[in-house]
């Protein structure tokens, strides 16, 4: 059976008090973190980190001495292991943003990543290992109906228009806020769900026509 030396840590918070003079917060904070003076540190015990995994070595008494092996990731410490995560589930928010921004469904790929991205953040919750493989992703949706704000701008004037119960309101009276607020209460109240089944009757029905002229063309 083979040996392995392993280095364990923990991270051990080091503070100290100060009295800094300032005009703000930020500016004593500044002047907090420009300090090189740590003479009266003083050691946290109460609030060190977990134990973590920082090295492995094959043999006996291998510290250090050639090639490390890779750590397995439900080691690491996991205040690391999420911070690292941020950076990708925040690249996955800017990709998202700008495909809402241009009206655009994301791609499947964008979804795939995704998916990933969840698994591996249950995975750090758990403390267990990163998804060795990228999680399956949901199948395509696809967007029936949107509710344009400016189209409903664009509708307000034809309601000012026709309906004299209106009198004396502007289409430039209507905020963005009371357009907005609008919106939303529509879609959380109405119910598209009879319009919604019939799109995905129509849509099986084209499918399987589809299917029947690819495999019995004659």
């Amino acid at each position: 059976m083979p040996a392995y030396t392993i280095e364990t840590t923990y991270t051990l918070p080091v503070f100290r008090h100060g009295t800094y003079v300032a005009d703000t917060p930020e500016d004593a904070c500044k002047a907090a973190l420009g300090d090189d003076n740590w003479e009266s540190l003083k050691k946290d015990y109460d609030s060190s980190g977990e134990i973590h995994v920082t090295g492995i070595w094959e043999g006996e008494n291998t510290a250090h001495a050639g090639s490390p092996i890779t750590i397995p990731s439900q080691f690491d410490e996991s205040v690391q292991r999420r911070a690292h995560h941020f950076e990708i589930l925040l690249g996955l928010l800017k990709i998202l943003f700008h495909e809402v921004q241009a009206a655009r469904p994301p791609s499947v790929g964008w979804l795939a990543k995704s998916a990933w991205a969840i698994a591996r953040g249950e995975a750090i919750l758990a403390y267990a290992p990163d998804p060795a493989e990228p999680a399956d992703a949901p199948k395509p949706g696809h967007v029936l109906v949107r509710l344009q704000e400016e189209r409903v701008r664009g509708a307000i004037a034809a309601v000012l228009d026709v309906d004299p119960s209106f009198k004396g309101l502007s289409p430039d009276a209507v905020s963005d806020e009371e357009i907005r607020s609008a919106c939303e209460s529509i879609v959380a109240t109405i119910d598209l769900s009879d319009a919604v089944s019939n799109a995905e009757f129509r849509a099986a029905m084209a499918a399987v026509r589809a299917t029947q002229l690819r495999l019995h063309p004659d």
